[in-house]
């Protein structure tokens, strides 16, 4: 079990959740939607990281990723692909719960994820599926309102680019192992010091498209977007040094985390 749960990224899978489930809040979605948000962010996100770790394993075994739960033996390849399965058979009913326009718009990001998995990840539109399922995230929450509204284009704006950091993030510490076995992503393709530079703009950019949003543009919403700069800023000097693994996926956490405060202090500005 406990190999199973590791093969998921549990890491970014319980961090998306957290992001769908405060955003589910903060425009009201009430207890209820708000559950069904989180229930079907993380199937969604179960099926993502699994079928990663899937589709990768011989990759990884290639390169001896012993972090890896299906590189080391401890969990089987074909358990690990009947719970992507299963995650994503979930996904549909607990996505069309919040109505059928929401749960297209969820089981697009969702099949972003996959595309990434299966073939975008070696090529140079690698940003690509990142920035439309965390665009599409905050769209998934509000067409479960009443009337489906979409949200504000600063939101989509926002998510995209959050999306695309966290890509640019996760990638720099795998960038030789990558590069070994062929994988030419664009973040791979740009060398190390552009990766981290890529993932320092973008998340920053997050950050002050969110801060500077149209609506309430209260102290509490400025000074955690000032501190999100501030975070990425000493993040990528972090990422510039050997520990570039733990530093670049504690920058990412870090910001998601004001980035989720900052969306929440905007309350109803988000549609």
């Amino acid at each position: 079990m406990l190999a199973l749960i590791k093969a998921c990224h549990p890491g970014p899978t319980v961090v998306v959740t957290a992001v769908g489930c405060a955003l589910a809040a903060g425009v009201g979605r009430g207890a209820g939607g708000t559950f069904l948000v989180g229930a079907a962010v993380l199937s969604g996100q179960l099926s993502i990281g699994w079928s990663n770790d899937w589709i990768d394993r011989t990759r990884d075994r290639a390169i001896g990723r012993a972090d890896k739960p299906l590189t080391a033996d401890s969990a089987e390849p074909r358990t690990v692909a009947g719970a992507a399965f299963a995650a994503l058979a979930l996904c549909v009913p607990l996505s069309l719960a919040s109505g059928v326009l929401a749960g297209i718009v969820h089981l697009a990001a969702v099949a972003c994820g996959w595309l990434y998995n299966l073939r975008l990840k070696a090529g140079v539109a690698s940003p690509l599926p990142f920035a439309v399922a965390f665009g599409l995230l905050p769209a998934f929450v509000t067409l479960g309102l009443p009337g489906e509204p979409w949200p504000a284009w600063w939101a989509l704006l926002a998510g995209a680019l959050l999306g695309m950091g966290a890509h640019f993030a996760n990638v720099v510490p795998d960038l030789p192992d990558d590069l070994a076995l062929g994988v030419r992503g664009l973040p791979q393709r740009l060398g190390p010091t552009g990766a981290r530079l890529g993932a320092a703009l973008l998340l920053v950019a997050a950050s002050v498209v969110i801060a500077l949003a149209p609506g309430d543009r209260g102290g509490p919403v400025t000074v955690a977007g000032l501190g999100a700069v501030a975070l990425v800023l000493i993040g990528s000097l972090l990422m510039a040094r050997r520990s570039v693994r733990r530093a670049a996926f504690a920058v990412t956490v870090a910001v998601a985390a004001i980035d989720i405060m900052m969306f929440a202090a905007q309350g109803g500005s988000l549609v």
